[in-house]
């Protein structure tokens, strides 16, 4: 008699909308699944999270990686636990780690199905065919206060690029680049990034996604390749990048070039090249992994616990309606193994920064409702929306990014996270679907993302291309920007949301007052367009400076970069927290001729793009 078996809490699957069942996977077909187990100890609450968060950086008491492993991983009993009966199933263990509390085990697909009591099937579908279950997953009761999830049963794709490309295209007869089109250092020069930094010391990991595209046969090609990059970075002056790959699923960095639409090696590029050239000093470290819900818990739990490079920012540029368990994507028990990460993140001082997609309130789904992103909605990340950038002819004019259905910036109330306790401190909007609740509202923050006033980049052919945009190109340069102001005060910001919602009011960030994303608008303060606004990377720096008691007079705010204008100063002035006047005035100076070197670096930097763009052909 088999033993009784009990469902996982959140396990439960559907099938996709419109999906055809067409026959029972094959039972000799190999599967390998990862299993999640619960903390040795009863993990930080919320409350207390956050209200660490409350801290200045600079006197948080941060917990290292091998630090969150002893007091946050698994026991090595429940891991041992769960290997034993695997075994007894005829499952293989591939791994088993304390520090991500899982196990990956490894089968055929009938030996799977029996194990954790589920009905492995083949369904065809508009997005390809994948092997997929509906209901819950089971484990026997004596597993199931261990067992926190199982993923890699079912492989339908999850996720896509956020990366949008302009339909205009540099003109041939230019001998510069073209009005409100931009390269990477340009844009931190326009947001004020912290001048004597380059985000030495930090090390900022993104997240790629490329491999097996379900049951197809297909691959979908993602990666880089270093010589390819090099011609960017020449142009604009500066080094390649020191660039680590670490795979977690999937063939690992697999660069296309670009002919495929199933190709991402486009998005995997941008966010190399903007976080490279506006953190030129720092050091990157790529996570690749699979289109699917094992590959997102997977990555993201190693990127957290990775004690060998440490990031100390992550961006990730992809996403899906975190509402999706109704569109057969997410299930609550990966949604919320996904959190816990982050969370465990916050308490390490590494801060995640997200993409909140790229049309607008309905994130892709067609049903008249808005909706908003996952991971961009997690009340323990950074969400990153989308603006219109135009700097030409001396006139700064910031918007919120909307070109259109499929071409705006992400953003709405969360249908699953309450309000977050930061964000009681600002008005928030409700919901634009009917019942109109309250909820965790994304985004927090915003930045140029919009394709039409775009980036310049090296794209997969190895030649010169844009604009190009979307919130994917936001999330990486908001990673460079942290990893900058980490290097400027010593210590990394970490989770950043409750300390940048108490400066809101004292205009931190450049609010953005004009537009909308479908059902929601900007307007003064905080708003589900553009969240507190986009980018002043000095002002930032002064926050957390002065919250902590360093960097006491403040650098001024630059001038405009050729050929790009940027904002005026506001006030024009610079203020002391002490010592004499002799003191302050010599460290004005030393900033002054710092932007000044800074800016004719630029101007040389862009010389240099322009040449070889001309050489190319392209302007």
């Amino acid at each position: 008699m088999s033993e009784p078996k009990v469902p996982i809490k959140g396990s439960e699957r559907t099938a996709l909308p419109d999906a055809r069942e067409t026959a029972d996977a094959d039972p000799s077909a190999p599967v390998t699944v990862t299993v999640y187990v619960r903390a040795k100890k009863p993990t930080i609450s919320d409350a207390e999270t956050e209200a660490l968060a409350l801290q200045p950086p600079q006197m948080r008491p941060y917990v290292s990686r091998q630090q969150a492993a002893e007091e946050f991983g698994a026991d090595p009993a429940d891991l041992d636990k769960v290997a034993a009966w695997a075994e007894q199933n005829g499952l293989a263990v591939t791994d088993k780690s304390v520090a991500k509390r899982s196990l990956s085990l490894s089968g055929s697909s009938e030996a799977m199905s029996k194990a954790f009591a589920v009905g492995l099937k083949e369904y065809e579908h508009a997005t390809g065919r994948y092997r997929g279950r509906v209901g819950p997953v089971r484990v026997p009761r004596d597993l199931v206060d261990i067992v926190e999830g199982v993923f890699g049963l079912d492989n339908r794709r999850m996720g896509r690029s956020y990366l949008h490309t302009s339909m205009r295209r540099l003109p041939a007869t230019r001998a510069a680049l073209p009005p409100n089109v931009y390269v990477a250092p340009q844009v931190a020069s326009i947001y004020n990034f912290p001048p004597n930094t380059d985000g030495t010391g930090q090390c900022i990991g993104i997240l790629a996604f490329n491999g097996a595209i379900g049951d197809t046969g297909l691959q979908a090609a993602g990666g880089f390749n270093r010589d390819s990059l090099r011609p960017y970075f020449d142009a604009l002056r500066l080094p390649v990048p020191e660039i680590k790959e670490v795979v977690v699923h999937g063939p690992g960095n697999r660069p296309g070039d670009g002919s495929d639409e199933l190709d991402v090696t486009g998005e995997v590029l941008l966010d190399i090249q903007i976080a490279g050239a506006c953190a030129p000093g720092a050091k990157l470290v790529v996570y690749f992994t699979e289109f699917t819900e094992q590959g997102w818990v997977d990555a993201i739990t190693t990127a957290v616990a990775d004690e060998d490079n440490q990031p100390t920012v992550l961006s990730i540029s992809y996403g899906n309606p975190e509402d999706a368990g109704q569109r057969g994507l997410w299930t609550r028990a990966a949604i919320k193994k996904v959190n816990d990460a982050f969370r465990r993140a916050a308490l390490t001082g590494m801060t995640i920064c997200c993409a909140s997609g790229d049309d607008g309130s309905n994130d892709q789904v067609s049903d008249g409702l808005a909706h908003a992103d996952f991971p961009a909605s997690s009340p323990w990340v950074l969400g990153c929306g989308g603006t219109r950038l135009e700097t030409a002819g001396g006139v700064f004019r910031e918007t919120v990014w909307n070109d259109g259905p499929g071409s705006a910036g992400g953003g709405g109330v969360s249908r699953l996270f309450t309000v977050p306790n930061y964000q009681t401190s600002v008005p928030l909007p409700r919901s634009a679907n009917p019942g109109h609740r309250a909820g965790r509202v994304v985004p927090d923050v915003s930045g140029v993302a919009d394709p039409e006033t775009g980036f310049i980049i090296v794209g997969p052919s190895g030649d010169f291309e844009g604009p190009i945009g979307g919130t994917s190109a936001t999330a990486p340069l908001w990673a460079a920007l942290i990893a900058r102001v980490n290097q400027a005060i010593g210590r990394p910001v970490g989770f950043l949301n409750p300390i940048l919602y108490k400066f809101m009011a004292s205009g931190v960030l450049r609010d953005i007052t004009t537009g909308d994303n479908g059902m929601y608008a900007a307007g003064v303060g905080y708003d589900a367009c553009t969240g507190l606004g986009s980018i002043d990377g000095v002002q930032l720096l002064q926050a957390f400076a002065a919250l902590g008691g360093g960097l006491a007079v403040p650098s001024p705010r630059p001038q405009a970069p050729a050929p790009a204008a940027a904002p005026q100063p506001r006030n024009g002035g610079v203020e002391s927290s002490g010592g004499d006047g002799r003191a302050a005035l010599e460290s004005i100076e030393r900033q002054l001729a710092a932007e000044i070197a800074k800016r004719e670096q630029l101007s040389a930097m862009l010389e240099s793009l322009v040449a070889a763009l001309r050489q190319r052909g392209l302007v």
